[in-house]
């Protein structure tokens, strides 16, 4: 199969179920926004080497693990046939509850937050503050997209765009502490705000 198949010349794609959408629809907007978050933290993962700190490795398991989870919460937000939507992995609820117990996990060693902190520090932490820049993006971008299908959203449907939305909040909470926990792993203090 080639890579390439000249559908989109026109500027068109077809969503998760087969509709076809210009490719500045909502939904791609979303979709194509989480797919951008998923290819940083590809980037942010290859700063972390076998040789890195335990802890670092142990991260590095739980971003794949989230890119697994985002790629879930891609189709999810690529499908508008509410038929197609139950045969799709599902985002639950625990997903969100293992994303705030491992942002518990890693505070833990963490100072206290009193500051604005700059984005940046070692490489694996500012490719992580990237990350969390475009999660924010792709979060703005759902609310967008659930405030303008809100009519004709079906109750199942309402309720997998808040749950995307919930995820993508903590998700985004993740990443910062994610950055701030990679450069306590290497030593390298975060750059305060200085007004």
């Amino acid at each position: 199969m080639k890579i390439y198949t000249k559908f989109g010349d026109q500027g068109q794609t077809r969503l998760v179920g087969g509709e076809c959408v210009q490719k500045n629809n909502p939904r791609v907007e979303c979709y194509g926004t989480v797919d951008e978050l998923n290819s940083t933290l590809g980037l942010a993962l290859s700063q972390i080497q076998n040789e890195s700190p335990q802890n670092l490795l142990r991260l590095r398991d739980e971003l794949i693990r989230i890119q697994n989870e985002l790629f879930n919460l891609g189709s999810l937000l690529a499908c508008e046939n509410a038929e197609t939507l139950p045969l799709l992995p599902a985002l639950q609820e625990s997903h969100i509850k293992n994303i705030e117990a491992q942002i518990d996990h890693m505070t833990q060693d963490l100072a206290p937050l009193k500051n604005f902190i700059l984005p940046g520090g070692s490489s694996l932490a500012a490719a992580l503050h990237l990350a969390r820049t475009i999660c924010r993006r792709a979060e703005r971008n759902t609310v967008g997209l659930i405030e303008t299908l809100h009519s004709k959203l079906s109750p199942a449907e309402t309720i997998c765009l808040n749950t995307c939305l919930i995820y993508l909040n903590r998700l985004s909470d993740y990443l910062f502490t994610a950055a701030r926990f990679a450069n306590f792993s290497v030593s390298i203090d975060d750059q305060v705000w200085k007004k």
